[in-house]
C-alpha cells in the first residue's frame, strides 16, 4: 500500500513537473558559428535548426543564429552581446580553442551555459562535444600507410588553420607518417574543409608532378575531388590512389563496387570501387550540443566533455541507403543516393542514436523527421 502511495506521489510530481516545463517561458538559446564556407558547417547548422523545430523542442526554446566568420574578435563581441541579450545558453563553433576563454568565463559567471561542438574551448566552465580528433588523424594515416605497404610519397591537404580540429588531426597523422622511414610527405596545402579549395590547392601541388609520381593522399576534405581530378587526367578507376579523407557522400558513392545500382549516379559521382577510408566529425554534433544545453537548463547533469563515436567507413563497410530515414541509418546504411543528395561534397555521417528527430531532411534542409 505504501509502495503504491509513493509511486502515485512520484507520478503526480512528474506530471506536475512536465506541466510546469510546458508552461515555462522558452529558453533563449543562441548559436554562434564561426567559419561557414563549407558543406559541413551548413549541415551542422541545418541539423541544429531541425532539432529546434522538432515536436519535442519547438515550444521549449527560441533559437537565434549568428555568424562571426573566421574572426575570433568578432565572435567574442557577438558572444558578449548574446549574454547582454539574456541568453540562457550559447551553442558555439569556436574559431580558436583559447581565444574565447575570457568571454566564456564571463558568460559562465552570469549563469549562461556554454557548449562547444566539434572544435573545443579550453575554458574549464565550457562544455564540449567532439570526436577524438587525434584518433581521426591517427587511424586514417595508419590505414593509408597500410594501403601503401609502408612506403611511398604522400600529399596532405589540411583543414581550417588555428582550430583545435585541424591541429589535432594533422599532428596525429604526421606522427604516424614519421614512424615509417619509407613514407615521405611531398606536398602539403591548406584545404579549409572545402572541396572547391581542395581542387584549387591540388592543382597547385600537381602542377609540377604527375599523379603517377605520388602513392597516396591524406585529406581532411577532398578525396572525392582528388578522384575526379585523376579521372580527368586519364587515370582508370581501378588505378585511383588510396585516399584517407572526409565523409563526403560523393566519396562514399565512389567507394561502392563499380557495378552497384545507384539512383542518379553520374561520373564522377558514381560507384567505382575507389580505395578509401572515410571519416568525419559528425555534423549532428551541434544538434547534440543543443539537446545537452536544454538538458542542462532543465537541471539534468551533463558530462563536461562528450566524446562522440568516430564514424570510420571503408570499402568493406560502406552501405547504400534507399531513403535515408533515421530508422534506415540505424540499421547500418551510411551513403545516400545521388538522386536524393545532389551535392557530392555533402557529409554523410549524420546518424546519431540519441537524435531520432534527425534524418536525411534535417541535414539537407533543416526539417525534422517529427
Amino acid at each position: 500500500m505504501i509502495g503504491r502511495l509513493l509511486a502515485g506521489a512520484a507520478c503526480a510530481i512528474g506530471l506536475a513537473g512536465a506541466a510546469q516545463a510546458q508552461d515555462a517561458e522558452p529558453y533563449k538559446i543562441f548559436l554562434s558559428m564561426s567559419y561557414i564556407g563549407n558543406d559541413w558547417q551548413a549541415e551542422a547548422s541545418n541539423m541544429i535548426k531541425a532539432l529546434a523545430a522538432s515536436e519535442e523542442y519547438k515550444d521549449r526554446l527560441n533559437l537565434d543564429v549568428q555568424v562571426a566568420g573566421p574572426n575570433a574578435q568578432r565572435q567574442i563581441q557577438q558572444i558578449n552581446a548574446m549574454v547582454q541579450a539574456g541568453a540562457d545558453a550559447i551553442v558555439v563553433y569556436p574559431i580558436s580553442p583559447t581565444a574565447l576563454n575570457s568571454v566564456v568565463r564571463s558568460a559562465c559567471s552570469r549563469g549562461v551555459t556554454i557548449i562547444a561542438y566539434d572544435a573545443e574551448i579550453t575554458e574549464p566552465c565550457a562544455y564540449n562535444v567532439t570526436i577524438d580528433q587525434a584518433e581521426a588523424g591517427r587511424k586514417t594515416a595508419e590505414w593509408l600507410v597500410e594501403q601503401m605497404g609502408g612506403e611511398g610519397d604522400v600529399v596532405m591537404v589540411t583543414g581550417v588553420p588555428g582550430t583545435s580540429v585541424d591541429t589535432a588531426r594533422t599532428s596525429a597523422a604526421k606522427e604516424v607518417f614519421a614512424q615509417h622511414d619509407g613514407i615521405n610527405i611531398v606536398g602539403e596545402a591548406v584545404g579549409m574543409w572545402s572541396q572547391a579549395v581542395a581542387r584549387t590547392e591540388l592543382n597547385k601541388l600537381m602542377a609540377t608532378r604527375d599523379w603517377s609520381a605520388i602513392d597516396g593522399l591524406w585529406m581532411q576534405v577532398g578525396c572525392y575531388t582528388a578522384n575526379a581530378m585523376q579521372l580527368e587526367a586519364g587515370q582508370a578507376p581501378e588505378d585511383l590512389l588510396p585516399c584517407a579523407g572526409e565523409g563526403s557522400n560523393g566519396g562514399r558513392i565512389q567507394m561502392l563496387p563499380a557495378d552497384t545500382a545507384v539512383d542518379g549516379a553520374s561520373a564522377p559521382y558514381a560507384p567505382m570501387g575507389a580505395p578509401r577510408i572515410s571519416y568525419a566529425s559528425p555534423p549532428y554534433s551541434g544538434a547534440l550540443a543543443l539537446k545537452l544545453a536544454v538538458d542542462k537548463l532543465d537541471g539534468v547533469e551533463i558530462p563536461q566533455h562528450t566524446t562522440l563515436p568516430l564514424p570510420l567507413v571503408t570499402n568493406e563497410t560502406v552501405e547504400l541507403c534507399e531513403t535515408g530515414s533515421w530508422e534506415e541509418q540505424k540499421a547500418g546504411c551510411n551513403a545516400f543516393q545521388p538522386g536524393l543528395v545532389s551535392n557530392p561534397g555533402w557529409f554523410a555521417s549524420i546518424f546519431s542514436e540519441e537524435l531520432p528527430q534527425l534524418g536525411l531532411n534535417a541535414a539537407l534542409v533543416g526539417q525534422p523527421e517529427r
